[in-house]
This record gives C-alpha cells, structure tokens and sequence, in this order.
C-alpha cells in the first residue's frame, strides 16, 4: 500500500476534523471555534498529525492575569476598603459597629485599616472609635478598582509599569487575582499534509468495531483506520502500592508458604527482652546511648516476669549449662528501663519463653527497628529486619546453611552463596551470609548462628535452636534498583509513579 494511502487510512475522526481548517498559521483557540471541538480535542489531534509529519506544531507561553474568586465578587461589588469608608460616613463608629454596618470579615477589616490608615483616611483615637480624616484619597476611583473593572483575562505584558504596581498591590491579598502561566499552541500545515488533503480524507473507514457492526456484518468490504503503534499517548497512572511496601509483602508471603509463623512485639520494650535475655552483657557497646534510644517517660517497667529475670541474672553472673556467664554484677533495675526496639531478634526471647511455643517449630519475624544514626544514603534511623528462628531436637549448623541457601534463592533470586564466621553475643557459631547478585556483586544479607545455651536455657528451651536475620532493606534496594535507602520511603509523586514494583 503507498505510503499516503497509509496517511489517509491511519487519520482519526479528530485528525479529520482539525487538518482541513490548517490554512495558513491557526492558534489553539481559533481551531477550538472554528472545529466545534474541545480544547483537549484539537490539542490531542495536533499531537498526532506532528507525529506523523502532516504538521507542525509550535509551543510557547505567556503569562495571563485572571479575577480570582474575591476578585470577581469585588468587581461585583466593591473593595472591602471601599465599605469600611461608607460606613464611617455616618460618623465616628467602633471598629466592631464598622464591621456589622459593612458587614466586612475580620480579615477584610484589617486588610482596609491598613490600607486606609497608611493613606491617611482614617485615625482611631483613645476613645477607640475609627474616624474619617480627609476623603481625599479615596474620594475618586481607587486605582486598584479601576484596575478590577478591565476586562479579563489580561495579558501580563501588555501592562504599563503602575498598572504592574497595582497588580503586586492585589496579588499580596488574599484571593483578588491571580497569574497564570498559559501555553499557546499554534498549528501550520506541511507540504506532506498538503498531500493528503489533495488526496482526499473523507475516506470510508470503520474507527470503531462494534458488536453491531460485527453481528450485522457491515464490516465486510470496508477499511478499517490503520492504528498507529508510534504515536504518542497520555500517560496513564493506575492504582499500585508503593514499592517497597509490595516488596516486604513478598517477602512475608514467602517466609508464610515455607511454613513459618509470625511474631510480632512492642516497639517500645525494655533492655530485658531488648538485650539482656539475648545474653548481650549490659557493658555491651549496643546499650550506649548513642545507638539506642531510651525513652523517658515512663522509664522503667513494672511487668517483666520476676522469675525469668532471676534466671536470666544467674545466666548473666555466673553462666548456665557448663558457662562462665559474664562474671559482672547483673543491675536489675537496669534491665527495667525502656528503649525504643534496637533489634528484631528482641522478640525471639518473647516466644521462646511463651507456653504457646511449639517444638518443632519455625518462626519469623519482619518489625520496625531503631537506632541513632546519621542519615544518608545508606543509613537510616529507622529500618525494618527479618528474622526467625527454628527450633527442633536434631537440629544443627548444617540445617542453618541449608536454610541460608534457601533464602539467598528465594529472595537475592542466586545459588550463588558464601557463609562466613561473624560474631553475636547471642549465637555460637555464628556466621554472616553472602548472597552475589549479577550486578552488584557480592553483597551482605545478614547474620545467623545457633542460640547461645545461655541464652535458651533460662528462657526454658532445651532444644537446639538456629536463629537468621536478613538486612531487608538492602535486599530490597537492589531488587528494586535504587541506588539510595531513602528512595525507599520517597514522598516523591513523579518518582513513585516510575519506580519500579517487584
């Protein structure tokens, strides 16, 4: 098919309507009178016949001074200053009479003392009643209301330099006028579009197929309008969740279909389950003030369960299951005091220590954690973890790797997989995971290890226990390819609407 026959059968109805009224250099607003269409409409069609080479088409802008809402009731009417001076014509009033007889707002009242009073119109003397001094000023039209009585819109460049001055003057108060930025578009036929319009595009084509005109079969032996994969349509912005918040679902959902059970725990706790009955010593460098934050009010707790304290003191002093513990002075005030949640593995104690703990059993947990930090661009203040742990007669170190590897395929999406020895106060062994993703590498996922006797056995549990966590938001940064953590929480509309969603 030649190449104009394309043209003629690719135009649409709007298309159709627009190109034959392009004689010579048209505006927006002439096509809109001239085509019956909307502004919308001819904008729409204009697009499309400069994509296809039929037009073109110039943008620019200029500036438009328009009646705001109080402006037009103004006009209407009269300025509020204008009120306030026929009201004291009468006589001396209290500004409360001025206000009842103008029936003017509180914020028109003071906007026309000051007006007035800078004019020198009008005084309020000691006996606190307003009194008009000298009309002078206002006894003919003000500039500001012959100003409101042109004709609008107007353009911002065709006023004079005091008419400019009384434009600032409206635009300080509140609703009067307003400027906005208008963007012209103006249309002019090319010889391509000269082309078809000698050719002809009053063409009978099917726009639209129906399910009439396919019951009825009026379709056979007719063109259907060519769809033009090239051309350019309006952005469209459907409902989505935010990232990152999608992200974290994922991967809840996961760790539910592997048969795991969620915890949860209060955000703000107390140093006992935060760290003390983790077996973290209370000279741990993690309880300086400086990485977590206390709260002051109120300060200490007064439902820890006594009996579990005393043990997790004696773990602490003098060890339990063949430990040393930590030989110090165990401060049971201390573990009372509350923080705001450091760490996720502070509510693992909680359930290991609860009658509703089942063994075997596997458990996570995906909480909202707290640390002082300076923010930047790969650290936050506040951060959500992943954790969990199994416990299970039986179970060890090689259960722990198998579950490591499981993870690095479920959520880094690799088999590529390092385990490597690391240090927590609460795990021995202890041992950080590596997962290499295909672009950047080999990166941390989190840390993991085998619960400390001295940390289970207080809680009540026997059972060997392996516990994981995994630095989520890491994890999500580079499934979502952002390159900052805050972008993980961006208020951002125009960077919401394009960032990716897993």
């Amino acid at each position: 098919m030649h190449d104009l026959e394309r043209l003629r059968l690719s135009l649409h109805p709007l298309e159709r309507k627009v190109l034959p009224l392009l004689t010579g250099i048209k505006g927006i607003q002439d096509l809109v009178k001239e085509s019956g269409l909307s502004d919308t409409e001819v904008r729409r069609a204009l697009q499309w016949l400069g994509g296809k080479g039929l037009v073109e088409v110039n943008e620019s802008g200029y500036l438009q001074v328009n009646l705001d809402s109080n402006g037009l009731r103004y006009a209407r009417e009269s300025l509020p200053e204008r009120r306030f001076v026929v009201a004291l014509k009468s006589g001396a009033l209290t500004l409360d009479d001025v206000r009842n007889k103008s029936g003017l707002s509180d914020e028109e009242m003071n906007i026309s003392v000051g007006i007035l009073r800078r004019m020198g119109v009008i005084e309020i003397g000691k006996d606190l009643l307003v009194r008009l001094v000298r009309e002078g000023p206002v006894s003919g039209e003000l500039d500001s209301e012959v100003f409101l009585r042109k004709k609008f819109p107007l353009l911002l460049s065709s006023l004079g330099e005091h008419e400019k001055k009384v434009l600032d003057g409206l635009k300080s108060r509140k609703g009067i006028v307003r400027v906005d930025e208008v963007k012209d578009m103006r249309a002019s036929i090319l010889p391509l579009g000269s082309d078809v319009l000698k050719a002809g595009i009053d063409v009978d084509v099917i726009d639209r197929v129906t399910p009439d005109i396919i019951k009825s079969g009026s379709w056979k032996g007719k063109a259907f309008r060519r769809y033009d994969i090239h051309s350019n349509v309006p952005r469209v912005f459907g409902g989505r969740k935010q990232h990152y918040r999608r992200f974290l679902e994922e991967v809840r959902q996961k760790l539910l279909s592997m048969g795991f059970t969620e915890m949860n725990g209060p955000i703000v706790e107390t140093e006992f389950w935060n760290m003390d009955a983790l077996f973290m010593p209370q000279f741990h460098s993690a309880r300086d003030i400086h990485d977590a934050y206390y709260v002051k009010v109120p300060k200490y707790s007064s439902d820890l369960p006594q009996a579990l304290v005393s043990k997790v003191k004696a773990a602490h002093e003098h060890g339990v299951a063949g430990s040393r513990g930590w030989r110090y002075s165990f401060d049971v005030k201390r573990t009372h005091r509350h923080v705001l949640r450091t760490q996720d593995t502070s509510i693992s104690p909680r359930i290991l220590s609860s009658p509703e703990l089942r063994v075997p059993g596997k458990y996570f947990q995906m909480v909202r954690c707290f640390r002082y930090d300076v923010i930047d661009a790969t650290h936050l203040a506040d951060f959500n973890q992943i954790g969990g742990f199994v416990v299970e007669e039986g179970i060890n170190f090689r259960h722990l790797i198998g579950l490591l590897r499981l993870f690095a395929r479920e959520f880094a999406e690799t088999d590529e997989v390092r385990v490597v020895p690391a240090y927590f106060p609460f795990t021995e062994p202890s041992a950080a995971v590596y997962a290499k993703h295909p672009d950047m590498g080999w990166i941390e996922l989190g840390g993991s290890g085998i619960f400390r006797p001295e940390m289970t056995h207080p809680l009540g549990v026997k059972a060997p226990v392996i516990a994981w966590g995994i630095g989520v938001e890491r994890l999500g940064m580079f499934r979502l390819g952002l390159k900052d953590i805050r972008q993980l929480f961006s208020h951002d509309l125009e960077f919401l609407r394009s960032v990716k969603v897993v």
